[in-house]
């Protein structure tokens, strides 16, 4: 047996495989002794048809399987011992080795296709993305305290629209030249009566009731920032939304918010021992820097990859990797598929692949099993309390058994997997580049997100 290999330009190359009699005849035989062990021929009693019949009627088929399981083993052995970093696995080359015979020869030469994973020059220093944190100002901690207030405040559903913090439910249409078209295809809206800046349009408003429909422009309803979040558009197109709807009113609410005193505070913070406003906005703006940290951390990381993405520069082996695909493939793609779609459907993911292959070279990026246990581990300690006949053993053993158990699912974990990636890949990034920080306030962070 005797196994080669040559280089066909900087990446791909030809790998040479020689078997020969000796490398498979001694499996062959054992095979064929079996099969003449459990081979039903007329006119013989089982086991004891001569070796003869069995060769003519087996040994051909023997020969290939075995031949093919002594390549496999050669060509794998081949890759581990030599340490071959290769591009996916190798490919038959037929043109090369030609037809085989299993019937008549006894040495056979197969040829292989194969390419070396593309390594990566990573110019770290050249990467100049900023690391952005949020300012945390007094408005944006009352806003929060606003908003908890509501959601801890008491919901109750008035006749008819009498303030301006009454809440509308509603679906609308939009009109062409005054009309409804008829096929028009309504859509759901959430608004509070307050977000409406022209006064004669909230006036409509008012004393109207569940059915009751108005007719207004959104463009003069309602200001950029509030169409894209009613609207459910992107802020390009909320900033252009000029439209005339006819706004069918489904249901009304009223939130009367929840004072700021002890309840709230226990509410909010259970556990905590907060007994002033100063306390509650302290951990109001810990959580808020909390929230907005993670956010400008996964935001950076997005920078990174897309600038090393936007900056790849590296070869490929792109004539192996469009024949590979097309092989590959379950769905039947043609390798003339493969390169008229390459550039659009191929490359992009094929660069990513590349690309988070070779970072886990720089580092770990991808979270073990046991880091996904004890994350979960920790999750179910928050919101699982141990029983009143529990040992503290027990208690340990069962929520480790818990979590296990989720954790076998990856669907069960997917969240808590992406998010404990984006940290490993946070860290090694922030090593790599050293970033310079930033200090931007939530609206230009918001606006930054949204580009």
């Amino acid at each position: 047996m005797n196994i080669t290999r040559e280089n066909v330009g900087n990446l791909e190359l030809l790998i040479k495989v020689d078997i020969n009699e000796t490398d498979y005849s001694e499996k062959v035989t054992k095979k064929l002794k079996e099969y003449r062990q459990k081979a039903n021929i007329p006119g013989f009693r089982k086991g004891t048809a001569p070796m003869e019949l069995i060769n003519k009627y087996y040994k051909t088929a023997v020969m290939a399987d075995t031949v093919q399981d002594t390549l496999n083993e050669t060509l794998y052995k081949y890759i581990v011992d030599e340490k071959l970093d290769l591009l996916g696995t190798p490919i038959s080359n037929d043109e090369k080795t030609g037809t085989i015979d299993f019937g008549t020869q006894t040495d056979y030469t197969f040829y292989f296709d194969a390419a070396y994973f593309p390594k990566m020059d990573i110019q770290w220093d050249k990467i100049d993305t900023k690391l952005y944190q949020v300012k945390v100002v007094a408005k944006d901690i009352d806003e929060q305290i606003s908003s908890i207030c509501r959601n801890y405040g008491k919901f109750e559903v008035p006749e008819q629209i009498n303030a301006d913090d009454d809440s509308v439910y509603a679906s609308f249409v939009e009109l062409e030249k005054g009309e409804k078209p008829a096929e028009a295809k309504s859509k759901f809206a959430v608004f509070e009566i307050s977000k409406i800046k022209d006064e004669a349009i909230k006036q409509q408003f008012m004393g109207k009731k569940a059915n009751d429909a108005v007719t207004f422009n959104v463009g003069k309803a309602f200001a950029a920032a509030d169409i894209e979040q009613i609207f459910h558009l992107p802020a390009a197109e909320a900033k252009k939304y000029k439209a005339d709807i006819e706004l069918t009113i489904s249901s009304l609410a009223h939130i009367t918010p929840h004072e700021v005193n002890q309840e709230l505070f226990d509410k909010m913070y259970p556990g905590a021992g907060i007994t002033t406003a100063e306390q509650f906005k302290k951990s109001i703006k810990k959580d808020i820097e909390d929230s907005y940290g993670r956010q400008c951390e996964i935001m950076y990381v997005n920078d990174v990859e897309k600038w090393l993405l936007d900056n790849f520069g590296t070869e490929l082996p792109t004539k192996f990797l469009q024949r590979y695909i097309a092989e590959r493939s379950e769905k039947g793609t043609s390798h003339d598929d493969v390169i008229s779609n390459w550039e659009t459907s191929y490359l992009p993911s094929i660069k990513v692949e590349i690309l988070e292959e070779n970072l886990s070279k720089e580092g770990n990026i991808t979270p073990s099993h046991a880091d996904v246990v004890n994350e979960v581990v920790t999750i179910l300690k928050q919101r699982d309390a141990k029983k009143d006949d529990e040992s503290d053993e027990d208690f340990e053993k069962r929520i480790l058994e818990t979590a296990e158990s989720i954790a076998k699912d990856r669907k069960n974990v997917e969240q808590i997997f992406g998010r404990l990636r984006g940290e490993m890949m946070f860290k090694l990034f922030s090593e790599k580049t050293k970033p310079t920080a930033e200090k931007i306030t939530i609206k230009e962070f918001l606006e930054k997100a949204r580009q």
